[in-house]
């Protein structure tokens, strides 16, 4: 509790030190029993805590809301009153002096009692209401209640200086971080381990929940597992509704697996690449060296003062160097360098804040750099300049796209670079991502993800010794019934 102590404290004193916002009430909303129903019926999902309200708080229940008051920094919560019942199905009801100890603020009151509280303090109201991330329009949660209009409401304020607290991560956030990334980097090695040609790509993501929820207590993962395997590893957000990680894993397959486990809403972000029979071959060796080399170059060049853009555009002139020495392109990486020739294969963002969110806040706010335009670059979630105690993934990609390709077979500017019959050789790869997660601190980085082996020599010798172990295969899987065709 401490640790949310220390963000109530920080936020409180970065609001101070503007005019406008140092007197009042900070009022936030956490996340309600409602949002995690499943559509209009009483099935409920495991609940988790709005990410906002919980960095600064750490408050597990649903139906809550904080308070801070800027001017003292003493900290309110607000419970919902709980009728008798609640204890024969869902357990013992708790009283607020027992939420007091257990969330370690000043006070806790019931929610009937919140607009007489915020009467005795006499608040303004400062509340969240601002996109998180301008591409996908997705709006804070702001604090709502009945008896706020009896106050003088500002929902403008809050948002950019929350936001920008929430980038650098206090020692405490750092700590628990480390965690989540260690278990999950475990998982991963876990993973690698036990996978064999034949299995499901839902048993690798089995594998790797059941490890960090029974390893590390994480009952969620940060976001939706992703296990392409062959020609499903170039599909970016693979394992959705779509293709839910339900291909067969063959012999030969490369697999792409982005798994992250959360533990009290701080998250990790990991991807490793492998082949499933544990042998690369020289097509996979070249592909994999490429990206690992581009990992290493920019962890060799982080350091407070570099700019993010610069690393994406770093990341992709290794990549394209070494598919030069491959063979599957000619020319002058210069000249491939002006033509953007990198975002054919890694089309994505080299890397994204992290940490109580996957994709985490503060990316592009109104003093930050503007989004780059071009391909590739204007997918990076961040244009900004790293500062210490920032946490960033840093990963990147090379993956053969089929619509990609074609597009730049299509495109003069792009095709003169490539060798059509080394390039067809490639088609139906998929894609190599290795991604890990970094804190920057003062001089370069620190690894937070530790264990994980990143050479193919490493994971060739872990592989190997996974081939030891007794895997229990299901004489007969339970794949469920046909999709139906298309026709």
């Amino acid at each position: 509790m401490s640790l949310h102590e220390a963000n109530r404290q920080r936020l409180a004193q970065k609001l101070r030190e503007n005019p406008e916002c140092a007197k009042g009430l900070v009022v936030l909303q956490g996340g309600g029993t409602e949002d995690h129903l499943r559509y209009s019926t009483d099935a409920g999902e495991a609940f988790r805590q709005e990410s906002y309200f919980h960095w600064a708080f750490g408050v597990l229940d649903p139906d809550w809301y904080g308070a801070v008051d800027v001017d003292t920094g003493k900290s309110y919560l607000f419970m919902p009153k709980l009728h008798e019942s609640y204890a024969i199905w869902d357990g013992r009801i708790k009283t607020p002096e027992e939420f007091k100890k257990r969330y370690g603020v000043d006070e806790v009151y019931y929610l009937e009692d919140m607009t007489k509280v915020y009467e005795r303090l006499g608040g303004v109201h400062v509340r969240t209401s601002n996109d998180i991330y301008d591409y996908i329009r997705n709006w804070t949660k702001e604090a709502v209640y009945q008896g706020f209009g009896e106050f003088k409401v500002d929902n403008q304020l809050l948002f950019p200086v929350l936001s920008e607290v929430r980038v650098r991560k206090t020692e405490e956030e750092l700590d628990v971080l480390r965690f989540a990334a260690r278990v999950s980097a475990d998982a991963h090695v876990e993973v690698m381990k036990l996978a064999r040609p034949g299995m499901m790509e839902y048993q690798l993501e089995a594998i790797f929940k059941h490890f960090v929820f029974f390893f590390g207590g994480m009952r969620h993962v940060a976001y939706t597992c992703i296990c392409g395997s062959g020609p499903n590893g170039a599909v970016l957000h693979y394992g959705g509704a779509n293709a839910p990680n339900d291909k067969v894993v063959n012999d030969g397959d490369m697999c792409l697996l982005d798994m992250g486990g959360e533990y009290y809403c701080y998250v990790s972000d990991i991807t490793c690449s492998f082949p499933v029979n544990g042998k690369f071959t020289e097509d996979q060796k070249a592909v994999y060296n490429a990206v690992l080399r581009a990992n290493k170059a920019v962890m060799d060049s982080v350091k407070p003062g570099v700019s993010w853009v610069d690393m994406h555009v770093l990341a992709n002139r290794v990549i394209l160097e070494d598919l030069v020495k491959v063979g599957l392109l000619r020319g002058k990486v210069d000249d491939m360098m002006k033509v953007n020739l990198g975002a054919t294969f890694q089309p994505h963002g080299l890397g994204h804040l992290m940490g109580c969110d996957v994709h985490d806040c503060g990316g592009y706010l109104d003093h930050c750099p503007p989004r780059p335009q071009l391909p590739g670059l204007r997918s990076l979630r961040t244009a900004r300049t790293l500062e210490s105690n920032m946490v960033i993934t840093i990963e990147p990609g090379c993956y053969f796209i089929d619509t990609l390709l074609d597009q730049a077979m299509a495109n003069p500017e792009l095709a003169k670079f490539f060798v059509p019959e080394v390039l067809q050789r490639f088609r139906g790869f998929g894609g190599v991502r290795i991604e890990d997660d970094i804190v920057v601190t003062e001089t370069g980085m620190e690894l937070l993800n530790v264990g994980i082996p990143r050479t193919v020599e490493g994971i060739e010798a872990v592989m190997a010794e996974g081939k030891k172990l007794n895997v229990r295969m299901p004489e007969k899987l339970l794949t469920g019934f046909k999709k139906p065709s298309s026709s």
